[in-house]
């Protein structure tokens, strides 16, 4: 196992977070492991509300508490450079990247250095969504993203007693030589930079632990138009990752792209006269997606009297994230990309174009 590594930076990117950072941030405060071990990073996108003012108040009450209190910007105001404007500047033996949206519990990076020191090299656990508020419509949004159903089948997000290796996870810690191996974050990939990230890691040559241990928690969207926009802006992001690292996605990316494609196709025979494929098609969905909500119902602790509105939250979120992955290979194709070749500077301006989604103009990210 060699040395054993104590010093941890505790890094968080940030873009109008005033809603959500001082919580994370006073989880900080309460976390167990001792505070001259650990170097903080806070870095800020140039945010519009109060975050930069919240980071400089954490920094001036506390810095002399912690091994250092660092405030830093990010001009670029995408995740991947801000994410690179931590790791250029950290300076311990192990770093955590840490969502600005987290709840974290005050053993949490206690367990995660105690998991890197018995050899791993990048580790990391369940994150469990939560809402802010306790009504009725929260409590539903919240239970499609506890589902399978509604956020996918990684191993974060639907946790496991079971510790073994993964292709990702969510709030990991990542020793030192790791970091100096794999390097910076590709700031071409505004929303997938995470699975890029962790298939370099793996490409390295190194184990991703998820140790059901290692507990951390994700608010999550408080409305169903911001929710509909990430999953749409995720899927978009898919779709340009295909051309670039298609080893990063997982054919469980691709399930609401095929989706999409489906009804498409069986529309397109329908209007041809054959309409049993548009039946198989619907009836297989409205089975399969009542189904899972009677499963979201049974399993849930938290329930919601708007129980009987999920079955088309789950569709809307199929659909969203389906049609953004649609257009972003569209796109790719349309301008002659081949895997490997890069992107032309034209794909580029357009995704960062897209990237805000002008159809959800004014929904928080």
């Amino acid at each position: 196992m060699g040395n054993i590594l104590r010093t941890v930076s505790f890094g968080v990117i940030a873009y109008n977070e005033h809603r959500y950072l001082p919580d994370l941030l006073n989880d900080l405060i309460q976390q167990t492991y001792p505070k001259d071990l650990i170097e903080v990073i806070l870095v800020d996108g140039e945010s519009s509300d109060d975050t930069w003012q919240i980071m400089q108040s954490f920094q001036s009450q506390h810095l002399n508490e912690y091994k250092d209190i660092k405030i830093l910007k990010n001009g670029k105001r995408i995740q991947p450079a801000g994410w690179n404007e931590v790791i250029n500047n950290y300076t311990a033996d192990v770093l955590l990247r840490i969502d600005a949206h987290a709840r974290l519990p005050e053993d949490f990076i206690k367990k995660n250095i105690e998991c890197i020191n018995s050899g791993e090299y990048v580790c990391g656990g369940p994150r469990e969504n939560i809402i802010d508020e306790n009504t009725p419509w929260k409590r539903l949004l919240l239970m499609a993203e506890q589902s399978m159903f509604g956020a996918g089948a990684a191993s974060y997000r639907n946790g496991t007693e079971k510790r073994k290796y993964v292709k990702s996870l969510f709030h990991g810690a990542y020793r030192r030589s790791v970091i100096e191996t794999v390097g910076l974050f590709d700031e071409e990939l505004i929303r997938t930079e995470d699975n890029e990230y962790h298939y370099r890691v793996r490409k390295a040559g190194y184990k991703i632990c998820y140790n059901p241990k290692i507990h951390s928690f994700y608010q999550t969207r408080s409305n169903l138009k911001g929710m509909l926009r990430q999953k749409y802006l995720n899927g978009l992001w898919v779709g340009k990752t295909l051309f670039y690292y298609p080893g990063c996605i997982s054919v469980f990316h691709l399930v609401p792209f095929a989706f999409v494609m489906a009804i498409l196709v069986t529309t397109v025979i329908y209007m041809l006269g054959f309409s049993w494929p548009r039946i198989c098609l619907w009836t297989a969905y409205c089975i399969a997606d009542v189904g899972m909500t009677v499963i979201a119902c049974i399993t849930s602790k938290i329930g919601s009297t708007n129980i009987i509105v999920l079955p088309i939250i789950f569709l809307l979120l199929h659909i969203c994230y389906g049609v953004g992955t649609t257009f972003g290979i569209v796109v790719c194709l349309a301008s002659g990309i081949i895997e490997g070749g890069g992107y032309s500077e034209e794909v580029n301006s357009f995704f960062e174009i897209v990237a805000p989604c002008p159809i959800w103009k004014g929904v928080a990210a």
